[in-house]
């Protein structure tokens, strides 16, 4: 099995528990703390394709900035929508696992288990 690596925002129970869904399985991802270390245009584009959704399917719609910027109107484009994701990376659902060509979001946590 190729190796997991978690989007993971310890700050967050869902990513938390996911994470320890995952260890108590024995495995150990790779963590990527996104906030941290945000993706670039190419990783955010190849994430959305390996989950196979659209950028508004990744966005928290809870989040200020979703407001601020009015995320919500139908006319924005999907690349504004990763460009805000750019700018505020706690936009990006979370948690994200990714093992191989494959990625899930970790809500609820039991969804990375997909990936064993």
């Amino acid at each position: 099995m190729s190796s997991i690596t978690l989007y993971h925002n310890p700050r967050c129970s869902k990513s938390r528990a996911a994470l320890q869904l995952l260890q108590s399985r024995g495995v150990e991802p790779q963590i990527r703390l996104y906030l941290e270390n945000p993706p670039s245009r190419n990783e955010l584009e190849q994430l959305l394709t390996q989950l196979n959704i659209g950028p508004r399917e990744l966005l928290r719609k809870g989040e200020d900035a979703y407001k601020e910027n009015n995320l919500k109107d139908p006319a924005v484009s999907d690349s504004a929508l990763i460009d805000a994701m750019l700018a505020h990376p706690k936009l990006i659902e979370r948690p994200i696992a990714i093992c191989g060509e494959r990625a899930v979001i970790g809500r609820p946590p039991e969804n990375v288990l997909e990936l064993l």
